[in-house]
């Protein structure tokens, strides 16, 4: 089992790229946390990276500012949408790790976690 690379291990924000069926990368800063040896976030099923997530699961990551400006290296990983029993334990983690995760009305419409595997 591949371990949280050190230069991901601490961050506070991740670059998250995400590929068009194209192959154009699109790059977001997200919040994660670490968990098992495992990497998660959380979005909104609407949104264009789910789309992407679901047409293709090998995206890449890197750690970031909360701007999205890369300070390390890219690391190639896999993805996928987790179903809803697994959602509640990455939601704990994910609120201890962010304050700002605990006030409910800024994450209502977020329904969708995501688990990172690294390769």
């Amino acid at each position: 089992m591949a371990t949280i690379p050190a230069e991901i291990h601490g961050q506070r924000y991740i670059s998250l790229a995400t590929f068009r069926k194209s192959g154009v990368a699109v790059y977001t800063p997200v919040w994660f946390a670490e968990y098992d040896d495992k990497l998660y976030f959380m979005t909104n099923s609407k949104l264009g990276k789910c789309k992407r997530i679901r047409n293709n699961p090998q995206v890449k990551i890197a750690p970031c500012t909360m701007r999205g400006k890369i300070t390390g290296p890219e690391f190639s990983v896999t993805v996928r949408i987790l179903p809803p029993e697994e959602c509640a334990r990455v939601r704990q983690a994910i609120k201890a790790k962010y304050w700002l995760a605990r006030v409910p009305f800024l994450w209502r419409n977020t329904d969708t976690y995501i688990e990172i595997t690294l390769a």
